[in-house]
């Protein structure tokens, strides 16, 4: 369907190259001219003002949720007036000892325009149908959970 692009730029910035002394920071070039500041979790000696990938990917599960849900409501004439989110990541061990990221939270709150009618019920149905829809949370093994607030 398409092909999505980006490019991980990351240059020594010291004499020596030791664990505790190496940069983590870098440049993530998105396919569309989009240069974004990354680095390591701060806890993985890396520069906290900088994107991380641990949280660059809930915010694409995120993002991907959102913009899914949307098109969703779009398509069924929901008008939405305002969505946020307030998601988190849980860096755990698994089972076999490994660290990953095993599960997602989505706290997505949705304010829909006047005059648009959505019960506990149907939107509890939308954000269903935005989790079955989202690319990201297909292509990935964490567990995503969807914890809609009011």
């Amino acid at each position: 369907m398409s092909i999505h692009r980006t490019a991980t730029h990351w240059t020594r910035r010291t004499d020596d190259f030791r664990y505790d002394t190496y940069s983590r920071d870098h440049e993530l070039a998105m396919g569309v001219g989009t240069t974004l500041a990354a680095s390591a979790a701060a806890e993985y000696r890396g520069n906290a003002e900088r994107a991380n990938p641990e949280d660059l990917l809930v915010a694409a599960l995120s993002s991907c949720h959102m913009l899914t849900f949307l098109a969703i409501c779009a398509r069924q004439q929901h008008v939405v007036d305002r969505y946020e989110d307030e998601a988190e990541g849980h860096l755990e061990k698994g089972p076999d000892g490994r660290t990953w990221v095993t599960r997602v939270v989505l706290r997505p709150r949705v304010q829909f325009a006047a005059g648009t009618e959505v019960d506990e019920h149907a939107l509890a149905t939308l954000h269903a149908g935005a989790h079955r829809g989202c690319f990201i949370a297909s292509s990935v093994k964490t567990q995503v959970t969807v914890e809609p607030r009011g």
